[in-house]
Parts: C-alpha cells; structure tokens; sequence
C-alpha cells in the first residue's frame, strides 16, 4: 500500500474518534490556510536552501553544510508525534532509508518539538535517521513554510490532548506545513513538496526519483 493510500484511510476513518463539529472546525481551518497562498510563498525548486544547525534527539547539534559536504540531502518537516499522519509518513521513509543512503543522500526530520519529544518519537518508530528539533519553527519559517494556528484549531488540538505548548517549548500556535525537500550538494533546492494539507505527503518513490534526477 503506498504512502498516499495509508493517509487517505486515517483521513476517512478519523470520525471514529474525533467529533463530527471537531472536523469541521479542522477541515474550514484547513480551507483557510490553502486559500492563504502560503504554500505557493515558500521556497523550491532553484532557491538556495537556508543554513542551519539544529540539535539532534540524541543531543549532538547537525549543520546543514556538514550533511551537504557527504552528499545531497533529504530534508523533511513534520508537525510532530502526536499527528498520526506525520507518524505514518516518517515511518514509511524510514522503510526506504536503505534505498535513499543507497543514492548517497542524507534524510533529515525535523519538526518544532522539543529533543525529548523527539527522542521518544525515534525510538519508537526506531528510526535511523537523524531528529531535529526546530524550536519556534524558525528554520520552517526560513524556509516559507511556519504558520500560526488559529486561536479555534488551538484549541481544539488543546481538546484533543495534543499538548503544543509543552511539547513546542511554548510555541504552541506555530507549526510548518507538511514539506520535503531534495537539495543537492551545492545547497540548491531540487525537488520540493509542500502541503497545507497535513494529510498529505510526498511518496517515497518520489524523493527517490528525484534523487536519482541528481544524476
């Protein structure tokens, strides 16, 4: 079953343990964000990626550059551990690291939690690629890709037991939309997915056939 086939079954089943007005607040707040053009704002395909050195679950700090000087990198944003479709979506690329280091890339999470909320995630899902913590989602933003939570979603994510402000370090209205992206060894962007849909997310096979692209 492809990634996308995986997501679109949580999707249709999430009425199952979230209330009917529950969804609608998410899905009418899900309408604003794509209608915002932020998606279409961030940075692709030509841009140059933006530095950065975040720290790593297991507590190292990890540059971007130092990545780039072993090869092309990965780099993916996801909401956090507490979002089954971000869960689904790391561990179907962790499914496909052995293809993607095959092709001599890096693949790198990250996301706005804190290391110790990242640290659980990794071993859980037993990953065996790099967790970075991006507290206030500055990198995201960096990227184009950090938005505000409206005061309502905030609050039904408060409902849900999702507990933002502590996992997020007390960012808790700030998050990056679903992205990916493949950037080569000079830094330059090469093969982008961003979704203000969190639902959605790029398919493995895609980011290996960029990869392959890189030549």
């Amino acid at each position: 079953m492809s990634l996308h086939d995986q997501l679109r079954a949580v999707h249709e089943n999430r009425g199952q343990w979230i209330p009917a007005e529950t969804i609608e607040v998410m899905d009418r707040n899900g309408r604003e964000l794509a209608a915002s053009g932020l998606a279409e704002r961030a940075l692709g395909v030509g841009s140059p990626a933006p530095r950065f050195t975040l720290p790593a679950a297991t507590g190292q700090c990890v540059a971007l550059d130092g990545l780039l000087a072993d090869g092309p990198v990965v780099l993916t944003f996801y909401r956090g551990a507490w979002c089954p479709f971000c869960n689904l979506a790391l561990r179907a690329l962790q499914e496909q690291h052995d293809a993607i280091t095959a092709r001599g890339a890096r693949l790198v999470a990250v996301s706005p939690q804190i290391p110790d909320e990242s640290l659980t995630l990794a071993e859980k899902e037993q990953l065996a690629f790099d967790v970075l913590s991006d507290i206030g989602s500055e990198v995201a933003a960096r990227f184009g890709i950090a938005f505000d939570l409206s005061d309502e979603l905030g609050t039904v994510y408060d409902q849900l037991g999702f507990d933002l402000k502590r996992v997020n370090a007390g960012h808790s209205r700030t998050l990056p939309l679903p992205a990916t992206f493949v950037i080569d060894r000079t830094g330059t962007i090469r093969w982008a997915f961003v979704q203000t849909d969190y639902t959605l997310r790029a398919e493995p096979a895609d980011i290996l056939a960029a990869l392959d692209a890189l030549g």
